[in-house]
């Protein structure tokens, strides 16, 4: 897929199809991005038309102060 070419029709919906199996397999946002050549916007903007339900952001939980 060259970078830069807008994307549409059925082959839009067969990216949406893939990058949403992927990103539901483990994959990151991040990553999607760069195996596709792709920015991480337009990756997460089509998770999002997917309806791909997406994870937060991760990291160890912040201690409450004072507990």
């Amino acid at each position: 897929m060259a970078r830069g070419v807008r994307i549409t029709g059925e082959a839009r919906d067969r990216l949406a199809g893939d990058l949403k199996k992927a990103y539901e397999d483990g994959a990151s946002i991040r990553a999607l991005a760069e195996a596709t050549g792709r920015s991480y916007g337009f990756v997460h903007r089509i998770l999002t038309e997917a309806g791909a339900s997406l994870r937060g952001r991760g990291g160890a939980p912040r201690s409450q102060p004072g507990a």
